[in-house]
């Protein structure tokens, strides 16, 4: 008998999204189908404006589309609240944005530690210990934010996505507020802790060179999926 495949965690069909403007409502994602496949990394490029950000914030139940169906480990986003939605990524999807949203009031330790004890995972500490040694900060667990260089920030911000081994991550621009040789050295953490979790990842970036390192290009123009 054959093992039955996992469910794609993520699918979009038909996802349609127009926001209102001074001028007008304007389109912004235009029937937008794509489904990533358990474990799969998926770069999505395309000239800014394209839909990239507005195409993550849908798939992640951030941002409710116009029309089309979201679902989300086989759960119709369109069906849940807000909460519901926010109980539903909790440990098993995960965001890292350009501009990294620590809590600057919070330590780095901190800072990886709350999620998982909001989750109710044990030993969130020691978790957020191994976490911070994995990606080399091992010496910077007691440091805030503004203590930190960029890179450090975006590492702290992959260790507190990564640490509860969710199934899918989020990233938008992850390498994009950094320096040439810092964004390869996140990028070759961040792809190296993807694989060892077994996370699917949807990557919004404008650097072909971090693109081509997916598995699979989607090009966007105008709202649309082009390729």
């Amino acid at each position: 008998m054959t093992e039955a495949s996992p469910a794609a965690p993520l699918q979009l069909d038909a996802v349609a999204l127009t926001l209102p403007s001074a001028a007008g409502p304007v389109e912004i994602l235009r029937g937008v189908d794509l489904t990533i496949a358990s474990g799969e990394r998926v770069a999505i490029v395309g000239p800014s404006g394209s839909g990239k950000s507005s195409l993550i914030a849908v798939a992640a139940g951030l941002e409710e589309p116009t029309a089309g169906t979201v679902r989300l480990f086989e759960q119709d986003l369109a069906k849940l609240g807000e909460d519901a939605r926010a109980r539903l990524r909790r440990g098993r999807a995960a965001l890292v944005f350009q501009a990294f949203h620590l809590l600057p009031n919070m330590t780095a330790e901190e800072n990886v530690a709350t999620p998982l004890e909001i989750t109710g995972a044990r030993d969130a500490i020691a978790t957020a210990r191994d976490w911070l040694a994995r990606v080399g900060l091992s010496g910077r667990l007691s440091h805030y934010p503004h203590q930190l260089s960029g890179g450090e920030q975006q590492r702290v911000a992959l260790a507190r996505a990564l640490a509860a081994r969710p199934a899918l991550l989020f990233a938008d621009e992850p390498t994009g507020n950094l320096d040439g040789a810092t964004a390869t050295a996140v990028a070759d953490l961040m792809f190296n802790l993807v694989a060892e979790v077994g996370a699917a990842l949807v990557m919004v970036t404008h650097d072909p060179a971090l693109a081509t390192r997916a598995d699979r290009i989607v090009r966007m123009a105008d709202g649309q999926i082009q390729a």
